[in-house]
């Protein structure tokens, strides 16, 4: 009888741990999940009902308001960004890039990024936007 009792009471004491490990584990994705997100804050210009959006294979490149340069949330000189580029295309032949540009950038800034791009190679350059509503 004593062996009985004994063997349920060692179940619930390894349930335990795998409780306490998969809480922590809640923990954790919780916290870093909202990281993953861009943080950017880009206001993309609206395109029609069929906008276009960034692919998960594409280099995001983004252009504030202010006509700073982003690749994904690296702050670079024009030049910097082009060079990173370049070396991740060596990587990945077929590599696209997606230009996230403000609505309130200026449309300079946004067309020497993709001049530089062009010009550097790039034949998959596009410009991402949101849909309107």
């Amino acid at each position: 009888m004593s062996r009985l009792r004994r063997r349920n009471f060692d179940a619930l004491i390894q349930l335990t741990p795998m409780i306490d490990v998969m809480t922590v584990l809640l923990a954790v994705f919780m916290v870093t999940t909202p990281m993953m997100t861009n943080g950017i804050s880009l206001d993309l210009p609206s395109a029609g009902h069929s906008a276009l959006n960034g692919t998960d294979h594409a280099i995001q490149i983004s252009v504030d308001a202010a006509g700073e340069y982003y690749l994904n949330e690296m702050k670079l000189s024009a030049d910097d960004v082009v060079k990173k580029a370049v070396a991740m295309r060596g990587e990945n032949p077929q590599l696209s890039i997606m230009i996230n540009g403000d609505r309130h950038a200026d449309y300079g800034a946004v067309m020497v990024m993709m001049g530089k791009l062009k010009d550097s190679g790039f034949q998959r350059v596009g410009l991402r936007t949101k849909a309107e509503k």
